[in-house]
């Protein structure tokens, strides 16, 4: 956890990553973060990946991956869990 960083709930982050996820242009109809955990000071966020019936990726996977990515380096830079 960097100490720059503001202390926030998970409750309180997941709100304000997915109001990211809607207002982004990769945003796909069902993307959501539904959790988030700290591992050092990186924020992992995680949700609905859009698995084929085999479990395989699809071309949403990509996307999705893509998005948590972004959330996680645009919110780990200012905030950490505090629960």
């Amino acid at each position: 956890m960097r100490i720059n960083t503001t202390p926030i709930g998970r409750e309180a982050l997941l709100q304000e990553a997915n109001n990211i996820i809607r207002q982004h242009s990769d945003y796909l109809q069902g993307m959501v973060a539904n959790d988030v955990e700290q591992k050092g000071s990186v924020l992992v966020f995680r949700g609905e990946f859009f698995l084929d019936q085999d479990g395989l990726p699809t071309v949403k996977t990509t996307a999705v991956f893509n998005m948590f990515k972004h959330l996680a380096h645009v919110l780990s830079e200012k905030y950490h869990l505090a629960d």
